[in-house]
């Protein structure tokens, strides 16, 4: 989503009257205004909720060479093995 994108589409949304003064008083302590942080919030949110669930389509050749990768052997990886085999630094 671009900064400079211009706002030109409303939402309207019915809430109660308590979910409105959680929200003002939320917006509040974070120092928005309410259509601010239900932005940001919901922009959050919606990319929290989409980040996983991206799709690539593949044609038949593409899709073939794909399969190929996955199905190779897995080769040994001496690095990454000693680097597993070493303490973190956390314990």
């Amino acid at each position: 989503m671009s900064i400079a994108e211009s706002k030109s589409e409303r939402i309207e949304v019915r809430i109660t009257p308590s979910m409105k003064a959680l929200l003002q008083r939320a917006a509040t302590s974070s120092q928005k205004n309410v259509t601010e942080f239900l932005l940001e919030a919901g922009v959050s949110a919606a990319e929290d909720a989409l980040v996983n669930r991206q799709m690539f389509r593949l044609d038949d050749q593409q899709w073939r060479a794909f399969q190929e990768v996955l199905d190779r052997p897995v080769s040994p990886k001496p690095r990454l093995a000693r680097l597993l085999a070493e303490k973190s630094v956390v314990e």
